[in-house]
């Protein structure tokens, strides 16, 4: 199996606004195949460390390829809805400098057809990025109810015809077991009557099982929160989003707290006593023409910066 290229999108500007001190300790909570961790490492002093983190066994794979003569450079075989047990193991709870999040697939992810993400090519229906543990999406598709199939694609995707996608699912999976990629994807163009131009009609519901199978949105909102915690004041959190459902995610995460605690109209309390937590840093930051015209997977990506008040 070739590896496959990846091209790690707003390189320069995550890591420009993640790395503030060099001798910090920083997490990049999607380790991918090293994009980030290279420059994070090129940028950080003798005494700076990194703490990178993947669910794909691949990409652990290649993290200790690249990085293993690096004492500064450690990979956890986790998922990022695990940081605050990860920095507490290693004693830096309210110490991290920078947190960096990169959401989404990773090229190689997309491309290597055994993986079962794309419809582009014919696999085995597995979608997990951590094929050594969890439900695969052939097990989630043969198995779930029709209402929550729909319920799944309509939340997670933003599909119209979710409701007419899950019926042709189960009364399909009766027939015979969906297995592969481009079966599900002939099920779903089939019952999809309204293509969008340049986009494939199957686009919507694989994301949809692809976040579903993998806890994308749930594990978000986890690390989001314990960020607050493991974060030391002035830390940098940087999140990469690259759909709407993510960047949706982080934004309202990021503005409610900078308001600080709901209180009631008219409670008259003093700015410091809102317990504000995050500082938003700047407008959000999108991949420049140069980088879309390089890498066409950059014109989705969007990214956000707050820094930790207290």
């Amino acid at each position: 199996m070739t590896e496959s290229a990846h091209i790690t999108v707003l390189l320069k500007e995550a890591v420009d606004a993640l790395v503030t001190d060099p001798n910090g300790f920083y997490v990049d909570g999607t380790f991918g195949r090293g994009g980030h961790s290279q420059l994070i490492l090129q940028t950080l002093s003798p005494r700076g460390q990194l703490l990178a983190i993947d669910k794909d066994l691949a990409a652990v794979a290649v993290a200790r390829k690249r990085f293993e003569q690096d004492a500064r450079f450690e990979i956890a075989h986790s998922s990022f809805a695990d940081l605050a047990e990860l920095v507490a193991a290693r004693n830096m709870t309210g110490k991290v400098t920078g947190l960096l999040l990169d959401l989404g697939v990773s090229s190689p992810q997309l491309d290597e057809a055994e993986r079962g993400f794309s419809f582009q090519a014919d696999g085995p229906l597995d979608m997990r990025m951590d094929q050594s543990r969890g439900q695969s999406a052939a097990d989630w598709v043969n198995s779930a109810e029709e209402s929550e199939i729909a319920q799944v694609l309509k939340d997670y995707g933003e599909e119209r015809f979710a409701k007419r996608m899950a019926r042709a699912i189960v009364a399909e999976r009766q027939k015979q077991p969906i297995t592969t990629t481009a079966r599900l994807a002939e099920i779903v163009k089939e019952a999809n009557p309204a293509w969008e131009k340049g986009k494939h009609p199957a686009t919507r519901a694989f994301q949809a099982i692809r976040i579903k199978v993998n806890a994308e949105l749930t594990d978000l909102d986890a690390v989001l929160e314990q960020a607050l915690n493991v974060l030391a004041v002035g830390g940098r959190l940087v999140v990469i989003s690259f759909h709407s459902l993510e960047d949706r995610v982080v934004k309202r995460f990021i503005r409610r707290q900078e308001q600080g605690d709901p209180l009631p109209l008219g409670v008259p309390v003093r700015d410091e006593q809102l317990n504000k937590r995050l500082r938003s840093c700047g407008k959000a930051i999108r991949a420049s023409d140069l980088e879309v015209n390089a890498n066409l997977r950059a014109r989705s990506a969007i990214m956000r910066v707050a820094e930790k008040l207290q």
